[in-house]
């Protein structure tokens, strides 16, 4: 693209740019430009092999720089790590119950919510691991959670068929999301956290109005439970996957469908768009995944190689890399563009049901059934 002509059509549909603006914004074009021509031909290796937990890991995330990363585990704790020494910097106990989802408030990172079987969720300092807030409301376990981009709200999903949705400085439920008639096993805020949607074993996806807690549209279409489901980075658009073997694209305004992605041959159990939202990976209980353009529906990659179901995919942030994680205990680097294995990730002896990249895309984590982690460089 050239430069000086996309930062002219970026002055001219956004007021807020002046034209005393103009020479940063072609400085941060090229800057851009050049780091996605970088050449990646980055190895990784194994760099620590941490024994989390005395019982199996749920769940792992990073924060937004990469500098430590959260683990969470049927031990009823969640550890708090740094990612360059791979030092338990402390543990969040308090739980009374299995701890399965857990999340930073990314892009800030200084706080961390915990959502355990034992129907709470709890929010506490990264710094200190002093617990905040303890949300009690659910009447069932808890599966998954989300903070929202402004960190103003955690939402909670719940096998009690709803979500809740808490305000974090004040520490009391603002709103509770019912229409559900199964379990929520998945919820995602979009970018400007006026939206959410929630993913159900009822086969469908609702999208929920945030500040009013209204239901705007409901996503029926699925012929089985949903896996997943997320919005693109522009909130455009959303992407669901599910066990009827299909994932599909949707209108996140109008709620209305708009493509179906098929050809696996089994069950979709992850789903994800890279940081652009203009491609869609899908992980399968058939052992591959693919990679899907968002704009012709067109599958332009598939990954084979996996002896087993992946559970997790995930896009490196410059998009150009896909990560995959599977019950056959390696993990799998990919190029996004060729379908090409670069990297086989082994080492763990139990399969891999969750996989992180960091934001600057050097350093990946893997979670293992084997109740360890590992940090590769």
């Amino acid at each position: 693209t050239d430069a000086i002509a996309l930062a002219e059509e970026i002055r001219k549909g956004e007021p807020l740019i002046t034209a005393s603006c103009k020479e940063h914004i072609i400085h941060l074009v090229r800057r851009l430009q050049e780091k996605l021509e970088e050449k990646e031909d980055h190895k990784f290796y194994l760099f620590k092999v941490l024994r989390a937990h005395i019982l199996p890991l749920t769940n792992v995330a990073f924060n937004k720089s990469g500098s430590r990363f959260i683990t969470g585990s049927y031990d009823r704790t969640c550890k708090v790590w740094d990612t360059a020494s791979g030092e338990e910097l402390c543990t969040l106990e308090g739980h009374g119950n299995v701890v399965y989802a857990i999340a930073f408030n990314n892009p800030y990172g200084d706080k961390i919510a915990t959502g355990s079987f034992d129907k709470t969720c709890k929010l506490w300092s990264t710094e200190t691991g002093k617990c905040y807030h303890t949300f009690r409301g659910h009447s069932a376990e808890i599966v998954c959670l989300s903070f929202n981009l402004q960190s103003t709200l955690v939402a909670t999903g719940s096998m009690d068929t709803t979500a809740k949705l808490w305000d974090i400085e004040k520490g009391e439920e603002v709103v509770t999301l019912s229409g559900h008639s199964a379990e929520i096993i998945a919820l995602s805020f979009n970018t400007t956290g006026d939206r959410i949607i929630t993913g159900s074993f009822d086969h469908k996806v609702a999208v929920w109005d945030v500040g009013t807690g209204r239901m705007l549209h409901t996503l029926i279409g699925h012929r089985g439970e949903i896996s997943s489901a997320q919005f693109n980075w522009d909130c455009s658009l959303i992407v669901t996957g599910s066990m009827d073997k299909t994932c599909m694209l949707w209108n996140a305004m109008t709620g209305t469908h708009i493509a179906t992605l098929t050809g696996h041959s089994d069950e979709i159990l992850d789903v994800c768009f890279d940081y652009a939202g203009q491609r869609i990976a899908t992980a399968s209980a058939d052992g591959s995944a693919r990679v899907y353009n968002a704009e012709t529906k067109e599958c332009v990659a598939k990954l084979e190689g996996h002896g087993g179901e992946i559970s997790k995919v995930c896009f490196h942030p410059k998009g150009n890399r896909i990560l995959t994680a599977s019950s056959d205990k390696t993990a799998r680097l990919w190029d996004a563009a060729t379908g090409h294995c670069l990297q086989i990730l082994e080492g763990h002896t139990d399969e891999i049901f969750s996989c992180a990249f960091n934001y600057k895309g050097d350093i990946i984590i893997t979670g293992s059934k084997d109740n360890t982690c590992r940090i590769w460089h």
